[in-house]
């Protein structure tokens, strides 16, 4: 069996000889050969090509194994202190839970279509915590997310989203980097 990147985004086309026909007739045999389910992908977003890129990993899996997709943004507010004043945070947060709605529900209908169940949640809060929170309760079996690759300075004050969402996260991460080869 070969298998290569398809002209259409999110497919992989499948060469198949004689010998591996047999392989997906026996519908035990290829069961044996998926020894796990996904039922739930969790998709991070933050509206960036790169998490974009994360999404186009998560949409094979998904048509491999049935699952669903949910699409999560992530709005943070950063506080400041009490010497900065007439800043209204729950207008704020308002408009970014709107405008973070609008762009995953329009990502989710260009990127992903009718053929996946998908359903887009917004929050606010620290990233890899809401993250993490979410992938809990909406009992994820994957969580596919991207990173920016910040090295230096940067990851240090920074952070890493992604490192922290591997370190809290319930269930299994897989984490697409910037640049690296394709596979999918």
């Amino acid at each position: 069996m070969k298998i290569k990147p398809a002209s259409r985004s999110g497919s992989v086309l499948m060469e198949m000889d004689a010998d591996d026909t047999d392989l997906l007739a026996d519908t035990d045999r290829a069961n044996a050969l998926a020894p796990f389910k996904l039922k739930s992908i969790l998709v991070p977003m933050d509206f960036s090509a790169c998490s974009k890129k994360a999404l186009h990993y998560a949409l094979p899996f998904a048509r491999q194994f049935g699952a669903s997709l949910t699409l999560l943004y992530v709005a943070h507010i950063p506080y400041v202190g009490a010497e900065v004043g007439g800043i209204d945070y729950a207008l704020i947060e308002t408009q970014l839970r709107t405008g973070g709605m609008k762009e995953i529900e329009r990502i989710a209908g260009e990127e992903v279509g009718a053929e996946i169940p998908t359903r887009a949640i917004v929050r606010v809060g620290l990233p890899h915590h809401e993250i993490a929170k979410a992938a809990k309760e909406i009992d994820a079996d994957l969580i596919i997310l991207s990173t920016h690759g910040h090295t230096g300075l940067k990851h240090v004050f920074l952070g890493s989203t992604a490192e922290k969402v591997v370190r809290h996260a319930p269930c299994p991460v897989l984490v697409v980097r910037e640049r690296e080869h394709e596979f999918v």
